[in-house]
């Protein structure tokens, strides 16, 4: 499932080899146990549910050592976990998510959407991080097993599913051991020092969520220049935690503007590349009439490499989603910048401005502040024809209604 060959980094001690008499136990659904919650919480009011603020009564978890591999995974009742104040997770923010949903079908069966590649973006966030290596295929037998455990958690009404965020931590431990003689020596300041740990834990969460935004509602974008999300040779193109945490300070000035979220500028010519934590899109009118460019960032190592963003693009490339939509579509992944934005605008081009993400889905943009000036989106108080044709298709592939080149995964 996927092309692995990216996962080039390996654990201290991990070879793969089973003639090698230090050859570690691999992660091993099959070995999974379960310890179930002996009183289960009650179902929440679909109108009360906000993205990640519940969560279902279980969770898995599994770990890592550097000695013995993987320990078998669990099924235990969701709650805290107890790790040694100095583990690397907190002190150099080893850690890598991801984001993806299930969904309830017609049928009556749960399903995800294009989870190997989430799966895929995992393994590779853990290998640019220098963290044990991580089967994405069988972290997707996991949280399928989690899904189907918890299916009374997933809503059956449209837009609301339960998210799943299947996270790697770096559990090094802050304390020296005799077990650590293989890769440190005994003046190796263990825990705080600056290395890649050997030590890691997966946990799976599970939390029923309605939508992100209010339906349709539009947000704002506040163009930033002066901080940026990611940069090249960084990690903005993996799902780590530490992408993170530095938008929050630029965020809550947006707010403070009247904006809901920022729009991430790079470089001196001020190339656009995301929103907030989410990809951007606009839809421009063509010169020579033949419809309109869906424009977007190029993946150059800056920007996400978000399922929903690779499901648009694919989609506004398919002849046969133009004659369902009744759209003409002309994907364009390319670098562009605050000036070509303004000067569509100026021009009328500029027809929609969308973010997208797991989260979100497709949403609108009705206004982009930038050097003291709105650039206002004509969409006004809703969203336009390519991104509610969008939305439309990929809610009815992840909610089972239409069956799309397999993008809609029944977990069994």
């Amino acid at each position: 499932m996927g092309d692995k060959d990216s996962i080039t980094s390996l654990a201290a001690g991990q070879t793969g080899d089973s003639t090698n008499p230090r050859s570690l136990a691999v992660l091993d659904a099959s070995k999974l146990n379960i310890t179930l919650a002996t009183t289960l919480k009650p179902l929440q009011p679909i109108e009360t549910l906000r993205f990640g603020q519940s969560f279902s009564d279980h969770m898995i978890v599994a770990t890592y050592d550097p000695e013995t591999g993987w320990s078998a995974p669990e099924v235990k009742p969701h709650g805290p976990i107890t790790l040694d104040p100095a583990c690397s997770c907190f002190q150099y923010g080893g850690n890598v998510f991801e984001g993806m949903k299930a969904y309830l079908g017609p049928d009556g069966k749960a399903r995800l959407f294009r989870p190997d590649m989430n799966m895929r973006r995992m393994e590779k966030s853990c290998a640019r991080l220098a963290l044990p290596p991580i089967d994405g295929d069988v972290v997707l037998e996991l949280v399928k097993c989690l899904v189907n455990l918890e299916r009374r958690w997933i809503p059956k009404e449209s837009g609301y599913s339960l998210y799943m965020r299947p996270t790697v931590i770096a559990t090094r431990p802050g304390s020296w051991n005799e077990s650590m003689v293989h890769e440190y020596s005994p003046d190796c300041n263990v825990g705080l020092g600056v290395i890649a740990s050997d030590h890691a834990m997966l946990y799976i969460l599970a939390s029923p969520t309605g939508p992100y935004y209010e339906v349709l509602k539009p947000v704002s974008l506040l163009a930033v220049s002066e901080n940026v999300r990611a940069w090249p040779g960084g990690t903005g193109g993996h799902k780590v935690a530490g992408n993170y945490s530095p938008g929050f300070l630029p965020q809550r000035t947006a707010a403070e503007k009247g904006y809901e979220q920022i729009l991430w500028l790079f470089g001196d010519d001020r190339r656009i590349t995301e929103a907030g934590a989410m990809n951007f899109f606009v839809v421009v009118k063509r010169d020579d009439g033949d419809g309109v460019d869906l424009v977007t960032a190029p993946l150059d190592g800056t920007i996400l490499p978000g399922v929903t963003r690779a499901s648009c693009l694919a989609l506004a490339s398919d002849p046969e989603f133009h004659k369902e939509s009744s759209l003409r579509l002309h994907p364009q992944e390319v670098v562009y910048t605050m000036s070509d934005l303004a000067k569509w605008s100026s021009e009328g081009k500029l027809l929609e401005a969308l973010v997208i993400g797991t989260a979100v889905i497709v949403g609108p943009c009705n206004r982009i502040g930038y050097e003291g000036k709105d650039i206002v989106i004509p969409t006004g108080a809703g969203m336009g024809p390519v991104g509610t044709a969008l939305r439309k298709k990929i809610l009815d592939i992840q909610e089972g209604r239409t069956e799309w080149k397999g993008w809609s995964v029944v977990c069994p």
